[in-house]
C-alpha cells in the first residue's frame, strides 16, 4: 500500500478526534480537541470551576476511548466515590454524541484543594462498552485511591487490559475581549498513546502483586521495549497549552511530537454535545410509572421533568401521560 506524504494541516478544527499511528514505534493513538462542544456541555450547568474542570477532563477521556466504537455503540465513563464530587457520568453515543453530568457536595467542595484526586477521593471508575445489537456488553472497573483521572486511566490499562498506555488531559478557560466585554469559553484536549506491537511479548508488563506473596518477594519486571520508552517519553513532553491551544492544529501537534519517527494521521471524527433525551422518551417513561407515582409528581396541575444531563424541561398535563389501557 502506498502512503502519501503531505505537510501537516495548519487548519485548527475543534470538536474532533484525530486518530494517528507511529508505525516505527509500534504505537497508535488519538488526539481530541474540544471547543464549543465542551463549552456547551459545561454551561448547561452551574458547576463551580473545579467541578467544571473535572467534568471536562472526563469528557475528553471518554471521547478518546469511545471514539473507537462503531455505529450505534455506546461508551460510558462513570465514577462513584466518597469525595466532594461523588459521581461523574459521561455518555459517548457513537459516532459523535457526548453528554455529561456531575453530582457534588458544594460545602465539602469549598474545603477541598480543587485538584482532581482531592475531589474524587476513594471509590471506583468504571468503563462500560455497549457495542449495540446482539454483541456482548463489557465493563471494566478500577479503584480510585486518591488519584486523578489520568492516573486512574493508566492504572486501568495496566491492570485490566495489559496494554501499555499513556494519557494526557488538559482543560482551561479561554478569555477573549470584544465589544460587549471579555467572554469566557471552556476548552479541553487530550492525547492517548498505546503500544501495540505485532509480538505480544514486546508489550509484556511487570507481573501484578499477587497480594499473598511473602514479604520481600520480587515480582518479575521485564525491561520496557525501547520503542515504547521513546513513544511514552514523547507524549510526556506535551504541555497543557499544546492540547488546548486554539492556534495549534491537531495535525501540527501530532507532527511536532512525532516528526522524527514519522507519524501517519487518519480522517478526523467530529464530536458534539448532544443529549439523547426527548419529549417522546420522557412521556414513555412517565407512562411506565404506576398511577399513584404519577399523581405524586403533579404540582400546580402539571408534571415537570428536568433532564439531569442537559437541563431540558418537559412539562405535561397529567392526562398526556396516562398509561394506555391494556
Amino acid at each position: 500500500m502506498t502512503v502519501l506524504e503531505r505537510a501537516a494541516s495548519a487548519e485548527v478544527v475543534d470538536d474532533i478526534v484525530l486518530p494517528f499511528a507511529v508505525e516505527s514505534l509500534s504505537t497508535r493513538g488519538r488526539l481530541v480537541r474540544l471547543g464549543p462542544a465542551i463549552d456547551q456541555l459545561l454551561k448547561r450547568h452551574d458547576y463551580p470551576e473545579a467541578v467544571s474542570k473535572l467534568v471536562a477532563e472526563a469528557v475528553a477521556l471518554a471521547a478518546l476511548l469511545g471514539s473507537t466504537l462503531k455505529m450505534n455503540g455506546r461508551f460510558q465513563l462513570q465514577t462513584k466515590s466518597d469525595g466532594p464530587v461523588s459521581m461523574l457520568l459521561v455518555d459517548f453515543d457513537a459516532p459523535s454524541h457526548l453528554r455529561a453530568l456531575a453530582r457534588f457536595d458544594r460545602a465539602r467542595l469549598e474545603l477541598a484543594s480543587g485538584t482532581g484526586d482531592d475531589l474524587l477521593g476513594q471509590g471506583h471508575l468504571a468503563f462500560t462498552i455497549d457495542p449495540g445489537g446482539e454483541m456482548t456488553r463489557y465493563q471494566g472497573v478500577i479503584a480510585l485511591e486518591g488519584q486523578g483521572l489520568e492516573a486512574a486511566a493508566h492504572h486501568y490499562f495496566e491492570r485490566s487490559e495489559q496494554i501499555p498506555t499513556r494519557v494526557r488531559l488538559a482543560v482551561a478557560e479561554e478569555f477573549r475581549g470584544g465589544e460587549n466585554g471579555a467572554r469566557r469559553r471552556w476548552r479541553a484536549g487530550g492525547i492517548l498513546l498505546q503500544f501495540l506491537p505485532r509480538s505480544p511479548e514486546r508489550a509484556r508488563q511487570p507481573d501484578l502483586d499477587p497480594g499473598d506473596a511473602p514479604p520481600g518477594t520480587e515480582t518479575y519486571a521485564p525491561p520496557e521495549d525501547d520503542a515504547w520508552v521513546e513513544g511514552r517519553s514523547l507524549v510526556e513532553t506535551v504541555d497543557d497549552i499544546e492540547l488546548i491551544d486554539p492556534a495549534l492544529s491537531s495535525e501540527r501537534l501530532a507532527y511536532r511530537l512525532f516528526h522524527e519517527p514519522g507519524v501517519r494521521v487518519f480522517p478526523a471524527a467530529p464530536v458534539q454535545a448532544q443529549c439523547s433525551c426527548s419529549r417522546q422518551s420522557v412521556e414513555a417513561m412517565l407512562q411506565s410509572f404506576p398511577q399513584d407515582d404519577r399523581d405524586d409528581m403533579i404540582e400546580d396541575g402539571k408534571i415537570t421533568v428536568t433532564c439531569e444531563f442537559c437541563n431540558s424541561k418537559y412539562v405535561f398535563a397529567p392526562a398526556e401521560v396516562e398509561a394506555a389501557e391494556s
